[in-house]
């Protein structure tokens, strides 16, 4: 139950980090912590203490499996969450060159 509370943690980290950091940057890495924490998440459901890999024998009696579906989602997520972040790095890019700058009350306060 402690790592579960543990991947909250982590998650309100990087939330607090997308609402508190007026930097483009680190609103960026606060958008991985909590994907990563969400990752971390979905393979914790899935966990089985002395599990064996969801490989289906003919032979084999299947006993004390992990359960496939959160691997499936979490790496369904992680592409999601690599294609979300370069498009966060490319805007983030697009900012600098167009303002010089990456500090969001700055960019609020230029015009164009």
């Amino acid at each position: 139950m402690s790592v579960y509370l543990l991947c909250l943690v982590l998650f309100s980290i990087g939330f607090y980090c997308v609402l508190r950091k007026r930097n483009v940057i680190k609103l960026i890495i606060g958008v991985g912590i909590m994907e990563y924490s969400v990752n971390l998440f979905l393979v914790l459901v899935g966990y089985r203490k002395y599990g064996r890999a969801p490989i289906y024998a003919h032979d084999q009696v299947i006993n004390n499996m992990v359960d496939p579906l959160p691997q499936a989602m979490a790496l369904t997520s992680i592409v999601i969450g690599l294609s979300v972040m370069l498009v966060l790095v490319a805007v983030a890019i697009r900012i600098y060159e167009k303002y010089g700058t990456f500090d969001i009350t700055k960019i609020k306060q230029l015009n164009g």
